[in-house]
């Protein structure tokens, strides 16, 4: 008998051999009929896997992450079987599950084939999916292995299994179709009941620019139509919220090949917005006893190998600049913490005067691949609302604690409600990855995940997520459309403070080492910007609007009291632009309710003769015609209203 406890900690015992699926049947029938994949003993294993020991038994679903990527990786399987029925003389390459779905790397040679070409593949994927194949995993020799891509002539394979070890090469059956694989695999084909093949990109065969281009498609399945349907409606949601759509239709920034690749230029209502978020985080971060500092845009190439990011990204940064002097050499700057490090060590502290939080909205620069940017979510050049607070060991837990509140207070302000915050520790088996001791590390760790259970987040723990230098408490937050970002991070750092040699004295008049803790709420304001903007379709919270207000002219000989209303509303602190163009009232409504403008002011005859205004509300209509103080107050009551109330 093995005995086999389950998430909740209770154990069952069962006849050594027993399937996991047996396992699950023995819980439920419902239960089994769910079961995508699961693991055992921290091992992904098949629902067919017998089990020969005492373990741990997570059992997964449609409804588990997991689940998801075994059923999206099962169907880059069935992808795969599909594409050879059509070209047999394509050359595998990869397919994984990725966050939404699954793609194929194939190389098809001479063959050309373009989006027209998916509703064949689509077709027959459903045809082998439909015959329920079970999933089967076997172990091979590498000599196996390699025999058997060589009568495939597949070079790209065969490099694959060039560079694993013998003993531990897997491949996956189903049907007639055989793929290299490592496992995690529903228990046959017919799970998947709907699949659509979304478009195809190019790929460069391990992503390196020197290496042949493959073709790559990407996909999503389901288990029901239903759920293809409605995951279909959102991404044509998301089309119409695609921030570089709207950034251009509301006139926020713009790009310039002749300025640049991934160099993103701000416009003034984008700059309005972001001096606005700039301004909300300074007076936040003001309250909460931060000081602003300014780092310049480069730094000494000595700086960033003290700190240790030029060992990590100076391969993938821009080119050293070479100064006039033989041997000086500078660099853009990828990090502000170095800086910051030296302005903590401009001058000797005492315990007294800790903890010591530098705040700073700094610019910074990496070189990303041009196939990798993104509109203002991948940049060559981005903003960090950037902090670094130096505090003693006793004092790290409740400067943790505090960043957390002020991560949540941003959150609120901004709508951004549905999160899970996501522990990222080190990964145990490549220390090598890492800068610092061990001892540093747990006692880093220990600091992050006690502050999370007592500020009561709900949290996961991923290894392998760390910063170089320290775990970090990343915030992963859903949108409007279910999409998850990662927003907002807190990191504990024990290592820089060593490299950098920075002290304080202690109360025993002895030189101790402070703790650092490197924390943006934002991210950086670029990404911030393009997730808020397809977040809220681009109708931002009201205290952050550009212009909350548009004042609309009926005709040209009321403009002397529309004049009159902008100035009331402008000593009133509200945001307001006069729209006195020669043309019709309707046209000025529909195209301040396409710029997504708050609130509509229509100003005629009758709103002149009586000192009033006609107020109307984007999205809303009319809400009739109201009193100057009254239409302030209604204003002013709505932008207090869409700002959180949480206290810093």
């Amino acid at each position: 008998m093995i005995a086999i406890r389950f998430p909740d900690q209770s154990v069952r015992e069962y006849a050594s051999g027993i399937t996991v699926l047996e396992v699950a049947q023995s819980i439920s029938e419902g239960l089994a009929r769910n079961v995508l994949s699961a693991q055992f003993n921290q091992q992904t294993v098949e629902a067919a896997t017998a089990l020969t020991q005492d373990g741990d038994l997570k059992l997964f679903t449609w409804k588990d992450q997991e689940g998801q990527s075994a059923f999206w990786h099962s169907s880059a399987h069935i992808l795969a079987q599909s594409i050879l029925a059509c070209y047999p003389s394509a050359k595998l390459t990869i397919g994984p599950a990725i966050e939404n779905g699954f793609y194929y790397d194939v190389d098809f040679g001479d063959t050309s084939i373009s989006e027209k070409d998916l509703v064949a593949l689509e077709k027959q994927f459903l045809t082998f999916a439909r015959e329920k194949y079970p999933f089967q995993m076997r172990a091979v020799s590498k000599k196996e292995a390699l025999e058997y891509y060589q009568k495939e002539n597949n070079s790209y394979k065969i490099e694959l299994i060039e560079g694993l070890e013998d003993g531990t090469i897997t491949f996956c059956d189903h049907a007639d179709f055989t793929d290299l694989c490592r496992g995690g695999h529903l228990p046959h084909t017919g799970f998947v009941k709907a699949v659509k093949l979304l478009n195809i990109a190019g790929a460069y065969w391990r992503g390196d620019e020197n290496n042949t281009q493959l073709t790559r498609i990407y996909g999503i399945s389901f288990p029901k139509q239903k759920e293809l349907t409605e995951y279909l409606q959102r991404v044509e949601e998301a089309k119409k919220r695609d921030h570089r759509k709207l950034g251009k239709e509301l006139e926020l920034f713009t790009f310039s090949q002749k300025v640049g690749q991934g160099l993103p230029l701000w416009l003034p209502k984008g700059t309005a917005l972001r001096e606005r978020l700039e301004n909300f985080l300074k007076e936040a971060q003001r309250k909460a006893g931060y000081e602003q500092v300014i780092s310049p845009h480069i730094g000494n190439k000595e700086l960033y190998i003290t700190s240790g990011h030029y060992e990590k990204y100076g391969a993938d940064s821009f080119q050293p600049i070479e100064t006039p002097v033989d041997g000086e050499t500078f660099l853009l700057k990828p990090m502000n913490c170095p800086h910051h490090c030296e302005i903590y060590k401009s001058r000797p502290w005492s315990y007294k005067e800790l903890p010591k939080r530098y705040a700073e909205f700094g610019t910074v620069y990496r070189y990303e691949q041009s196939g990798e940017l993104h509109g203002l979510t991948r940049v060559r050049g981005f903003t960090q609302d950037d902090a670094h607070i130096f505090c003693m060991p006793d004092q790290l837990d409740q400067e943790f604690k505090n960043v957390i509140d002020l991560v949540l207070y941003v959150f609120g302000s901004l709508g951004f409600e549905d999160f899970v915050a996501q522990v990222s520790l080190r990964d145990p088996n490549k220390p090598e990855k890492y800068i610092g001791s061990k001892k540093n590390w747990d006692l880093a760790e220990a600091a992050i995940i006690n502050a999370t259970k007592e500020k009561g987040l709900n949290y996961i723990i991923e290894e392998g997520e760390a910063a170089f230098y320290g775990p970090k408490l990343d915030f992963m937050v859903r949108d409007a459309l279910g999409r998850k970002w990662q927003l907002g991070t807190i990191q504990v750092d024990y290592n820089l403070p060593e490299r950098f040699e920075l002290t304080y004295k202690g109360s025993d008049n002895e030189l101790h080492r402070p703790v650092m803790i490197h924390r943006a709420p934002f991210g950086s304001l670029e990404r911030f910007v393009a997730i808020l903007l397809e977040h809220t379709g681009g109708d931002f919270p009201l205290w952050l609007s550009p212009q909350q207000v548009s004042i609309l002219c009926v005709s040209e000989k009321h403009e002397k009291y529309a004049q009159k209303v902008l100035n009331i509303l402008e000593n009133n602190e509200i945001r307001a632009l006069l729209d006195n163009r020669n043309e019709t009232i309707g046209k000025k409504i529909r195209e301040a309710e396409l710029n997504k403008i708050p609130f509509m002011l229509i100003v005629g005859e009758k709103e002149a003769e009586t000192g009033k205004v006609s107020l109307r509300k984007h999205k809303e209509g009319d809400i009739g015609i109201l009193s100057m103080q009254s239409m302030i107050d209604r204003i002013q009551r709505e932008i207090s209203e869409s700002i959180s109330t949480f206290e810093v």
